[in-house]
C-alpha cells in the first residue's frame, strides 16, 4: 500500500489494510487484512476474505455468531492497540501538545524521545507532507518499536520522518527547528541544546509526569535567560454515559497523565530580549537541585531515558 486510507473514505476495505473490529462490549481488535487468513477470538473466527471488499461499518458475524463491526482505525485506535516499548502519549495530551506548541503544516519539529511512536504519529499528521519530524530515541529497542509502529500505520517508510538512535543533547548540535517537543525524564538537561536549536519565537513543549520535574524544568528555562511565557498545565477528560434519560458522568475518568510545560524562545536581555520576570524563587524559595541530586546518590537518569509501562 502507498499509505493509510483515511477512515470515512468511500472505498471498500482492501487486502493489506489495517482494520479495527469492534464487538458489542466495546472490545477492540486490530488486524491487517490478508487473503486466506483468519482472525480468531474467544467469540469465534472470521475469514479475512469476508471482510475484504466490504464498506466500513459493516457488521460481520463470527463462527460463534458474535457480531463485530469493521472500521478503519483512527490514529487513537491504533495508538491504543499498537505494540509498546515505552508508555505512549495518549490522545488528550497529543491534542494539547499540537495546540499549545502551535504545530502546523510545514513546520519542522524535533521530538525526544520517540517512545512507542504514538506522539510521532500525531506530529506527522500536524506538520503534513510539507513539514518534517525528527525523532530522537536513545534506546535501540524503543526505536525499533517506534519505527515499526509508525511505518505500519503509514503503510511503509515515511519520507518526512527521520528517527535517530542517539542522545538528544549530543544529537541536537547544529540542527534547527520551529518546535521542540521533549518527552524525557530530565528535560532540563536539554535546555541549553534546545536554546541553540530554536530561533527566537520558537516553542519548546515538555511532557513531564511529576511536580518536581515541572519545578526543575521551569527553573532551568528561566535561568537560561532565553525563554519567556513559561507555562504549565494538565488536561483532565471526564467521559459521560448517555443512554436515553440516564445521563451521568462515567464512573472512571482519564485524570492526570502528565504536565505540559511550554516556553517561547527569545533573545537574551543583552541582545534586545525582555527583562527576566521576577519570580518567588528570587526571594528565597530556590531549590538546591545539586544537593537534591547528591541526596539521591547520583546525578539522575540519562537525559532521554524513556518511561516504561508498569
Amino acid at each position: 500500500m502507498g499509505g493509510p486510507v483515511l477512515p470515512g473514505t468511500d472505498a471498500p476495505l482492501a487486502a493489506g489494510e489495517l482494520v479495527l473490529l469492534l464487538d458489542r462490549k466495546g472490545r477492540r481488535y486490530l488486524l491487517e487484512l490478508e487473503p486466506g487468513a483468519e482472525w480468531h477470538s474467544h467469540g469465534g473466527l472470521v475469514e479475512h476474505d469476508r471482510i475484504i471488499g466490504v464498506v466500513e461499518g459493516t457488521a460481520v458475524r463470527t463462527s460463534k455468531a458474535m457480531e463485530v463491526v469493521v472500521l478503519r482505525p483512527t490514529r487513537e485506535d491504533y495508538a491504543l492497540k499498537m505494540r509498546r516499548g515505552a508508555q505512549v502519549v495518549y490522545a488528550k495530551d497529543q491534542a494539547m501538545i499540537v495546540s499549545l506548541a502551535d504545530i502546523r503544516p510545514g513546520a519542522t519539529v524535533i521530538e525526544a524521545g520517540a517512545g512507542s511512536g504514538a506522539l510521532t504519529l500525531a506530529l506527522l499528521a500536524a506538520v503534513g507532507p510539507a513539514g518534517r519530524v525528527l525523532s530522537f530515541e536513545r534506546r535501540e529497542d524503543h526505536a525499533r518499536i517506534a519505527r515499526r509502529n509508525v511505518e505500519r500505520f503509514h503503510g511503509g517508510e515515511v519520507a518526512n520522518w527521520e528517527l535517530m538512535v542517539d542522545d538528544v543533547v549530543a544529537g541536537l548540535a547544529g540542527r534547527h527547528a520551529h518546535r521542540v517537543v521533549l518527552d524525557l525524564l530530565e528535560p532540563w538537561r536539554a535546555v541549553a541544546a534546545v536554546t541553540e536549536v530554536l530561533a527566537p519565537g520558537g516553542i519548546l513543549c515538555a511532557y513531564t509526569p511529576g511536580v518536581p520535574q515541572v519545578m526543575r524544568l521551569s527553573d532551568a528555562l528561566w535561568a537560561a535567560g532565553r525563554f519567556t511565557e513559561v507555562r504549565t498545565s494538565e488536561t483532565l477528560v471526564r467521559p459521560w454515559d448517555v443512554d436515553g434519560l440516564a445521563v451521568r458522568p462515567a464512573h472512571r475518568m482519564v485524570a492526570h497523565t502528565a504536565f505540559l510545560t511550554t516556553a517561547r524562545r527569545v533573545p537574551a536581555r543583552e541582545e534586545g530580549g525582555p527583562a527576566r520576570r521576577r519570580r518567588k524563587a528570587d526571594t528565597g524559595g530556590t531549590v538546591d537541585w545539586a544537593a537534591s541530586d547528591r541526596g539521591r546518590g547520583g546525578d539522575g537518569l540519562d537525559a532521554d531515558e524513556g518511561r516504561q509501562d508498569p
